[in-house]
């Protein structure tokens, strides 16, 4: 059901976002853009990770007409803030950045906020775009530092917002999860499958 019959371009090396496009049974070439993700001065969190978004997309954009004339092109920017809401906890530098941010978060309910952005264009056409923010509120179950330290010896929070992978052995230190948990993992599937299928004719499973 793919009417553009053109490729499909993900603006991302995420492995989570990788097979989780693949789980879709869409095919996807990969495209890693170059993006500043420094947050500006008096930015949201839902107003950041949608610049972001728009910016992973237009950054492949000339590669991808020069490579393929047309391509349908998606972009995703993924970022965890504090339960209290003032602070955006990215990717730990370090094991000690990593803990302070699980032990921030442990036993209290974050957010996690993923935008997306589907981009297709055509060589001498306007590009078309949709755009979302899909919100999910996570709980984690109380933690001993100790046990912070045996999750963190297992090499998986290194590159995941908030030092933490829901798709990972992380999945058990989430007490409960409301929204799309697909949304926490990086790719908010629902949302980005139906966008996909009702505006650019892409099916999953198709």
């Amino acid at each position: 059901m793919q009417s553009f019959n053109c490729p499909i371009i993900l603006a991302s090396s995420s492995p989570r976002r990788i097979e989780l496009m693949k789980t879709a049974g869409i095919t996807v070439l990969i495209r890693t853009p170059e993006v500043d993700e420094t947050l500006r001065k008096g930015e949201k969190p839902k107003q950041m990770v949608l610049r972001l978004a728009r910016a992973k997309a237009d950054a492949v954009l000339q590669l991808a007409l020069r490579e393929h004339g047309t391509a349908i092109i998606i972009a995703a920017d993924t970022t965890v803030v504090t339960p209290d809401g003032k602070t955006i906890l990215g990717k730990p530098t370090d094991l000690g950045d990593a803990f302070k941010m699980l032990k921030r978060i442990a036993g209290k309910t974050h957010v996690v906020h993923t935008a997306y952005c589907i981009l297709s264009a055509a060589r001498e056409m306007k590009p078309k775009r949709t755009t979302r923010v899909v919100s999910s509120k996570v709980t984690m179950r109380k933690l001993s530092d100790e046990a912070i330290r045996r999750y963190l010896q297992l090499g998986e929070s290194m590159d995941k917002a908030g030092s933490y992978a829901a798709q990972g052995h992380g999945a058990l230190l989430i007490q409960k999860l409301n929204g799309s948990h697909t949304n926490v993992i990086g790719l908010p599937m629902a949302e980005l499958l139906g966008d996909l299928e009702k505006n650019f004719g892409v099916a999953a499973f198709e």
